[in-house]
């Protein structure tokens, strides 16, 4: 796992598993928000599998898919809401983390 911080209150990463989520609420993270679509690759773990962990660990977590049209102004809509409503640090995590980021920064226009 490879998590850049984007700013105090937001991180990104690559795609986890759910072998991940221990070290994830270890490292201080409250929430998370998944922006892959469940079946991009074969081998990705199932977005429900990561969720019902989360939640056993009381780490807050939203899925907001961003697929191949790119973000859209409903994902950005709802990061905005995920981003008003979760508990920070936030880690959100896509296949590389670039669609997390991309999606944070649009956000960053509404929420000034």
């Amino acid at each position: 796992m490879d998590i850049r911080q984007i700013n105090d209150e937001y991180s990104v990463t690559g795609q986890i598993a759910v072998e991940d989520l221990d070290q994830i609420k270890a490292q201080g993270f409250k929430s998370i928000v998944c922006h892959r679509p469940d079946h991009e690759q074969p081998d990705q773990p199932e977005f429900a599998d990561i969720a019902a962990r989360a939640d056993e660990l009381g780490l807050m977590i939203a899925h907001i898919p961003v697929g191949p049209a790119g973000v859209t102004a409903d994902a950005v809509r709802m990061m905005v809401d995920a981003l008003d409503e979760f508990p920070r640090p936030m880690l959100g995590y896509c296949r590389s983390g670039a669609r997390s980021t991309a999606v944070y920064q649009q956000t960053q226009h509404l929420r000034g």
